[in-house]
C-alpha cells in the first residue's frame, strides 16, 4: 500500500459520507465517497482503494453484499462497517466474514481516526511482511548459493526437483558446509515459503528442554512451566522445520518425531489431546546416521522417514574449484559493510586459500575474509 493510502467511503446519506471524508482528509488521506455499492464498485474498477468504508443498512446492496463482494474480487482491501445501534451484532458478524473493524453511529471524529488508523497500520505491518519475505526468497534462492563445482550443480538440480514438493530432506555433511543455507533455499523456492520457516539446533538443547521446544507443553506440566506454551511444530503449521544436528536427539524424542512424520500430529508434554500439524520437515546431521542405527542409537525406521531425498554436502576442500568464486563473494560483502573497495586477491594469496584443508569449511573460509 503506498504511504498515503486511498480510502472511499461508501453511505446512502451524503452527509454520513461527507463527514467522514472531512475527519480523513484533515488527516491527510486521500477520501472518495459513493452513495451505493454499484456505484462504489464502478469506482473500484477504475482504481481500488486499499480502505472501504461502509454503512451497513442502505437500500439496495447493503453492508453485507458489499463486504462479500469486496472479499471475493478485492481480498487485499480491508473493510470498515459503519452500524447504528440496533445492527452491532451485524457488525459482529460482519467481522467474522472478514472485516476489519466497524464504527458505531453516532461517532466522533476520534473514533473514525483511531479506526482507520489501526487499519492502515496492521495494512502497512502486512505489506512489510509480504516484502520482506520476498527478500528472503531473493536472498535463499538456490540460484544465489555460491559454487560452479560439479558437485555443487547437482546438489542445484536436486533443490530445484524437491522443492516444489512436500518430501522430507535429510542433509548430511561436515560442520560449517552450509547445510541451514540449503535447507532455507528449498523452502522459499517451496509452495511454502509465505509461512515459517523454523530452526532448531538439537545440538545445544537438553533432551526436556528440546522436547518442551518442539512440541510445547501444558501449564503445570513440570516445575517452572507456569503458561501453556505451544511448540515450534504448531507454530511452524503450514511451513518448514529444520532439526538441525537431528543425530544429537534422544531416542524417546525420535520416537514423538516419528509420529509427526507418520500420523501428521504430536501431544504437548504434559497432555493429553494429540493435535494436527501440517508441515514440511528438513533434518541435518555431521553424524553417520547408519552407523548409529547399528548401534541403537537412532531409529532405522525414523531414518528411513527422513531420508526420503539425501543430500550430501562436500567438504570444501572436496571442491576446490569453489574457492575463488566464494572468496570474492564474501570479500564483496564485507567490503560493502565497511565502506570499502577491496578489489581482490593477488595470485599468492588466492593460492593459499585455495591450497588450505579448511577444517572449519565454508564457515572458517568466510570467517578468514571477514576479518
Amino acid at each position: 500500500m503506498a504511504s498515503n493510502p486511498r480510502i472511499l467511503v461508501i453511505d446512502d446519506e451524503l452527509i454520513v459520507c461527507e463527514s467522514c471524508q472531512r475527519i480523513l482528509e484533515e488527516e491527510g488521506l486521500e477520501v472518495e465517497i459513493a452513495l451505493s455499492g454499484p456505484e462504489a464498485f464502478t469506482k473500484m474498477k477504475e482504481n481500488p482503494f486499499d480502505i472501504v468504508i461502509t454503512d451497513l443498512k442502505m437500500p439496495g446492496m447493503d453492508g453485507m453484499d458489499v463486504l462479500r463482494t469486496l472479499r471475493k474480487e478485492y481480498p487485499d482491501t480491508f473493510v470498515i462497517m459503519i452500524t447504528g445501534f440496533s445492527t452491532v451484532e451485524t457488525a459482529v458478524e460482519a467481522m467474522k466474514l472478514g472485516a476489519f473493524d466497524y464504527i458505531p453511529k453516532p461517532f466522533t471524529p476520534d473514533e473514525v481516526s483511531i479506526v482507520v488508523k489501526k487499519a492502515i497500520d496492521q495494512k502497512n505491518l502486512l505489506l512489510e511482511n509480504i516484502y520482506l519475505r520476498q527478500e528472503l526468497s531473493e536472498k535463499y534462492g538456490f540460484h544465489n548459493i555460491v559454487g560452479k563445482s560439479k558437485k555443487m550443480q547437482e546438489i542445484y538440480r536436486i533443490i530445484a526437483k524437491v522443492a516444489p514438493t512436500d518430501s522430507t530432506v535429510l542433509i548430511n555433511g561436515q560442520s560449517g558446509t552450509g547445510k541451514e543455507l540449503i535447507a532455507r533455499a528449498i523452502h522459499f523456492n517451496s509452495p511454502r515459503r509465505d509461512k515459517q520457516f523454523v530452526t532448531v539446533d538439537c545440538a545445544v538443547l537438553s533432551e526436556n528442554l528440546l522436547e518442551s521446544e518442539l512440541f510445547g507443553h501444558i501449564r503445570g506440566s513440570f516445575t517452572g512451566a507456569v503458561t501453556t506454551k505451544p511448540g515450534l511444530f504448531e507454530v511452524a503449521n503450514g511451513g518448514t522445520v529444520f532439526l538441525d544436528e537431528i543425530g544429537n536427539i534422544s531416542l524417546s524424542i525420535q520416537a514423538k518425531l516419528l509420529r509427526v512424520l507418520q500420523e501428521r500430529e504430536f501431544t504437548p508434554v504434559g497432555g493429553t489431546k494429540a493435535k494436527k500439524v501440517d508441515i514440511r520437515l528438513i533434518a541435518a546431521t555431521n553424524k553417520d546416521l547408519e552407523k548409529m542405527i547399528k548401534e541403537e542409537t537412532f531409529r532405522e525406521d525414523l531414518y528411513y522417514r527422513l531420508n526420503i531425498v539425501p543430500i550430501h554436502l562436500p567438504a570444501l576442500k572436496d571442491r576446490q574449484d569453489d574457492i575463488p568464486n566464494l572468496s570474492v563473494h564474501f570479500l564483496k560483502k564485507y567490503s560493502e559493510e565497511i565502506g570499502k573497495t577491496i578489489k581482490g586477491f593477488t595470485p599468492e594469496a588466492m593460492g593459499r586459500l585455495i591450497k588450505y584443508p579448511w577444517p572449519g569449511n565454508v564457515r572458517e573460509l568466510e570467517n578468514v575474509i571477514q576479518r
